[in-house]
């Protein structure tokens, strides 16, 4: 893990977001699964469907980072995507009936941020593992 930046930084933020998944039940309880309005876990506005999501994308990028560099890589470059595309809608979505998932503009920052992390990592690092094994 220590030779490969993708498998570091999606064990990283895979028990981060795990973390996240685990104490915004503390703050939610009471709250609606998919309330507009979350409650708040430090300044991130959550409800029990956006704890649900962080669970899961927390297993996800930890086995991802527990397991090789290529799933590493192919699991950062799908959640940077997915947190792109969430911290840009998450723009339009704050203060609408769709916002099942309880965004405010503190989390549109913190996607769009783990979106640069991920995406960056994900696309400029371990090229060499990446090159070695598709001539394999």
């Amino acid at each position: 893990m220590r030779t490969s930046p993708n498998r570091l930084i999606a064990t990283i933020f895979g028990a981060v977001y795990l973390l996240v998944g685990v104490l915004g039940f503390f703050v939610t309880s009471g709250t609606g699964f998919f309330a507009t309005e979350g409650a708040n876990l430090i300044i991130f506005a959550v409800n029990p469907l956006h704890n649900v999501i962080h669970l899961a994308i927390g297993a996800a990028l930890l086995l991802a980072g527990m397991n090789s560099i290529t799933l590493s890589k192919t699991v950062n470059t799908t959640v940077g995507g997915v947190y792109l595309l969430v911290g840009i809608l998450g723009l339009f979505l704050v203060g609408s009936s769709l916002n099942i998932i309880a965004l405010n503009g503190a989390d549109n920052v913190l996607h769009l941020a783990s979106a640069v992390v991920l995406l960056g990592v994900a696309l400029s690092q371990d090229k060499v593992v990446a090159a070695s094994s598709a001539r394999a």
